[in-house]
């Protein structure tokens, strides 16, 4: 099947994936009057009296403004903001979908980090939490720090955490598979960009300790003079503190775990080969992964996870971002923090049982029904026992739609 030809034929046909609907009826000179002049009135008087009250009286509880300035869009680059538009509105698709999360794409036309954080800054009254997309590093760190010191809601770069959240998940079970301890289990992470630096910190608060990040240049090690940033030289005083220095492949040498989110076909067999008993290898470029699971298995990968549906173990933000915003938008929390992100992990490798896991079944599907839910209570309880939620949680994750068969 050629997905990119139908898929341009669908977008074309259907001009766009995303529309707005009217939630109260406008019949009668009545309705108007209750949605609009004289009466909405009221509500703006309420709100200016009480900006929390924003929450209640309009939509903004439950809506996410879904940002990008268009420089790294899925595999394809810097495409610009408005060739980012459908990967945007795709997103969008996917928030409400298997959320119930109303989510609005806004591609900004600049790359300079303080436009971009005053933009965003200043519509952040309209939303109830900021998703970054597709934002190159490391301009998306700056950004996600800025947006946090500045807005009053909650930021989350998906790329970044959302990445981590399903990866972590992945290699809980798999490590459950190949009979291996986290203490013990020696990581190199290949791809030092949003998504290897955020994996990197995750596995760090959940307790992994023996981590080795890679990029073009080899692996990062403090004190490491060619290039390097200050958002490297944060990870390297963390990570590889033997100060190893060499080539991905040398790293790869006595290690369990590669996870790979950089470049296809930069792994090979033999390097496989030369890890550990049973290797887990998660190789996450897309669309191209950094090595085949055929490949992978020719060198003795016990474990293989891809980015990629057309192979088992897809490692899918979708089982992640979605289930997270509901979680915080239920309990309005401020913020989405390690403790929340940890409790999404957690709950996800939850949903494979002992009894079903297996080398080729370490994560739940997208398809499954249980995974929204189960997510976004997980992370409100954790909003709560982590001090950030302002509201008990909703009776019921109900703006979650289960008939998905109309997508993907």
């Amino acid at each position: 099947m050629d997905y990119l030809a139908e898929s341009l034929q669908m977008h074309d046909a259907l001009k766009g994936k995303i529309e707005v609907i009217t939630r109260v009826p406008t019949h009668s000179k009545h309705d108007l009057s209750l949605a609009y002049t004289p009466g909405v009135a009221q509500p703006c008087l309420e709100i200016q009296k009480d900006i929390e009250r924003s929450f209640d009286l309009t939509r903004r509880w439950n809506l996410c403004a879904v940002v990008t300035d268009g420089t790294a869009v899925l595999g394809l680059g810097d495409v610009g903001p408005e060739a980012g538009m459908p990967v945007m509105e795709g997103k969008c698709v996917l928030f409400k979908a298997f959320g119930g999360v109303d989510a609005f794409p806004l591609c900004i036309k600049s790359h300079d980090v303080d436009e971009i954080v005053n933009t965003v800054y200043l519509i952040s009254g309209a939303f109830g939490g900021i998703n970054l997309e597709d934002i190159a590093a490391p301009r998306c760190f700056e950004i996600e720090r800025k947006l946090k010191e500045k807005c009053d809601i909650p930021i989350f770069h998906d790329d970044q955490h959302g990445t981590a959240v399903v990866t972590l998940a992945g290699l809980i079970n798999a490590l459950k598979v190949v009979g291996k301890r986290k203490a013990d289990t020696k990581i190199v992470i290949c791809g030092s960009g949003a998504a290897g630096i955020s994996i990197s910190r995750l596995l760090l608060s959940d307790g992994f300790s023996h981590l080795i990040l890679c990029d073009r240049a080899g692996a990062v090690y403090e004190g490491r003079s060619h290039g390097m940033n200050k958002i490297k030289e944060d990870i390297a005083a963390v990570t590889n503190r033997e100060k190893r220095a060499g080539s991905t492949a040398d790293m790869l040498i006595g290690t369990d775990v590669f996870i790979g989110v950089s470049a296809p076909g930069i792994i090979t067999a033999e390097m496989i080969k030369r890890m550990n008993r049973d290797p887990i290898v998660f190789a996450c470029a897309n669309p191209v992964p950094e090595i085949f699971p055929q490949e992978a298995k020719r060198g003795g990968a016990k474990v293989i996870a891809t980015g990629r549906s057309d192979f088992p173990n897809q490692i899918n933000n979708v089982l992640a971002f979605p289930g997270i915003f509901r979680g915080t938008f239920d309990v309005r929390a401020r913020d989405i923090n390690d403790a929340m992100k940890l409790a999404a992990a957690r709950a996800l490798a939850k949903l494979v049982s002992d009894a079903e896991l297996r080398d080729d079944y370490i994560i739940p599907q997208p398809f499954d029904e249980r995974v929204g839910s189960a997510v976004a209570a997980a992370v409100a309880q954790a909003a709560r026992d982590s001090g950030v939620a302002q509201l008990k949680p909703s009776s019921a994750v109900s703006g979650i739609n289960t008939d998905k068969e109309h997508i993907l």
